[in-house]
C-alpha cells in the first residue's frame, strides 16, 4: 500500500536550517509529482512546495519562496525539503504526498514536527 515516512524535523532557532526527508513507497515514485504540506497548530493543512517527476520544475507558496527548496532522488524514492532562514511561523507538522497541486492519495504519513523557537 501507499506509504510516506517523513523525518528530519526538530527544534531549531529562528534563522536556522533543517532538511526534511520523505521516503515513499507503494506507487511509481519516479513518475509522480511530489509535494510537501504543513499543518500549523489550529490551522488547516496547506500545500507549500511541489516538484514534478523529473525534478525540472518546482512551485512554492509565497510564504516559503526563496527560503525553502524541494528536491528529489528518484533512485531512493525520496523527496526532500531544504528549509533555510526559518521563522517561528514555520512551526508545524510537515507531510509529503504525491501530486503537484493536490494530494493524490488519501493516506498520509505521521509527519515530522518542526519547531522554530529561541
Amino acid at each position: 500500500q501507499v506509504q510516506f515516512v517523513e523525518s528530519g524535523g526538530g527544534l531549531v532557532q529562528p534563522g536556522g536550517s533543517l532538511r526534511l526527508s520523505c521516503a515513499a513507497s507503494g506507487f511509481t515514485f519516479s513518475r509522480s509529482s511530489m509535494s510537501w504540506y504543513r499543518q500549523a497548530p489550529g490551522k488547516k493543512r496547506e500545500l507549500i512546495a511541489a516538484i514534478i517527476s523529473t525534478g525540472t520544475a518546482t512551485n512554492y507558496t509565497d510564504s516559503v519562496k526563496g527560503r525553502f527548496t524541494i528536491s528529489r532522488d528518484n533512485g531512493k524514492n525520496t523527496v526532500y525539503l531544504h528549509m533555510n532562514i526559518l521563522k517561528p511561523e514555520d512551526t508545524a507538522i510537515y507531510y509529503c504526498n504525491a501530486g503537484f497541486t493536490y494530494s493524490v492519495f488519501n493516506s498520509w504519513g505521521q509527519g515530522t514536527h518542526v519547531t522554530v523557537s529561541s
